[in-house]
Order: structure tokens, then sequence, then C-alpha cells
């Protein structure tokens, strides 16, 4: 399928599932000036987060749909580089608040971010899979050939050893919900995660202390962010603080 076909048929199914996900709920609000950051997780990219990304702009958000490398350096090295890439972008659309959408590992970069940086404009965090407490995943399976290429640097940093990143983070400051998946398409994986999972983190490793709200959905870590439910869901809480 050439480039130019498959970018219809993304822009097609936005459009049927941004209708189908926009919420009437009537605590919902004008959301003009508001844009949304929105962060992959590792080992994809920003074409992930394309019918995302066209659902939230169809709810009347900018959004910023960021791309980094996330196999090439450490979370240390990554959260400044894609969350101030997604900032500078929302700023010149010249945004008063700024939100972020983060699918598994681009939570744990929003949180490592915000634990030393200060945002006035900061609105809401979606987080999608995020191995808030790591994940038994990447335990079990860093010294298997291949996973340090395949995961690089940040993915060694996901589980829930002494090296583990999301475990020595606080608590965050922000407003955020979680949303985690309880179906899998990767029984390999699923073998050693507590059930139950989305085939890379366990339900129970999303939580997180103050979040505002929290929702399990019938969807695989691989595709929630593409997902109608999830992105209805994600829509509504930046919109009103709940799913």
């Amino acid at each position: 399928m050439n480039r130019r076909l498959r970018g219809n048929i993304v822009v097609v199914i936005a459009a049927l599932l941004a209708a189908a996900c926009r919420p009437g709920d009537p605590g919902a609000r004008s959301v003009e000036g508001e844009c949304v950051v929105l962060l992959h997780g590792l080992a994809r990219t920003s074409l992930s987060m394309e019918i995302m990304a066209w659902s939230l702009e169809e709810a009347g958000f900018t959004v910023a749909n960021i791309d980094y490398p996330s196999r090439d350096h450490p979370i240390e090295a990554l959260a400044p580089m894609a969350v101030e890439t997604g900032i500078d972008e929302c700023r010149e659309n010249d945004a008063q608040v700024i939100h972020f959408v983060t699918h598994s590992l681009g939570a744990i970069l929003v949180r490592y971010y915000f634990t030393d940086h200060e945002l006035a404009t900061l609105g809401r965090v979606v987080m999608l899979g995020p191995p808030n407490q790591g994940s038994n995943a990447a335990d079990a399976f860093r010294d298997v050939p291949g996973f340090d290429w395949f995961g690089g640097e940040a993915g060694l940093q996901l589980g829930k050893g002494d090296d583990s990143v999301p475990r020595r983070l606080g608590a965050p400051g922000f407003e955020f919900g979680v949303i985690a998946g309880n179906r899998s398409i990767d029984p390999v994986t699923s073998q050693v995660l507590e059930n139950p999972d989305d085939g890379k983190v366990s339900v129970s490793d999303t939580r997180l202390e103050g979040m505002q709200d929290f929702r399990v959905v019938g969807a695989s870590h691989a595709f929630m962010m593409q997902d109608a439910e999830v992105i209805g869901l994600a829509i509504r809480f930046l919109q009103t603080g709940a799913f």
C-alpha cells in the first residue's frame, strides 16, 4: 500500500472515530486555545498516534504529535527532548493550555520531566498503558539476545529492579488519569505478567498515587491508542477531568 493511500485511509478512519467518540458530556467545555502533546511508546513512532491526533483535532484541540528516538537514548535524555519539543510546538500555535496524551514510555517521560520542571500552562495528562510501577516484562527479557537492541537503554529502565526509573519517581503534581488495557495479543510476554495485563504491562502496574480517574478497557497495549473507546475516554478526560 502506497503512503498516499494509507494516509487517506487514516484520515477516513480518524474522522469516523472522532464522530463516534466526540463526547456529548454536559460538563464538556470549549477547548479553543488548548493544545495536546502526543507522546508514543517504546519502539513506536508518531504514526501510531495519528488516529488519536485526528480525533483530538476533530474535537477542537490543536495537536503536536511528537516523534522521538525512543531506542537511542536513556529516559533522562528522552524526557526533555520529547516533552520540550511538544511544548515548543504548542507555543508556536499560541496555546494557552498544554495537555498531554501518552502511550506507555511516553507517560514516564512526562513524569520524569515534570519532577523538576514547571509549566504554568500545563493542563491534564492522560496515560495509556503506562508502566508506572515498572513492568516485569522488562526484567524477564532484559538478558534475551536482541532485547537491548529492540528496547534500547530506555527499555532496560522500565523494569522493577534497582535501575527502574518509574519506581523512583514520586507522585505527579499535575492532574492525570490512567487507562489500562486487559487484553493481550502477546501470550509469551503475558506469561511473566500478573493478570490481567495488556501484553506488556499488568493492570496493577499502571496505577499511580494521585490519579484523578482510572479505567480498564478491553484493549491490547499495542493498539490501545487507536481504540475508539480509549480515544473517547481521553477526549472526555481532557475536557472534564474524568473518564
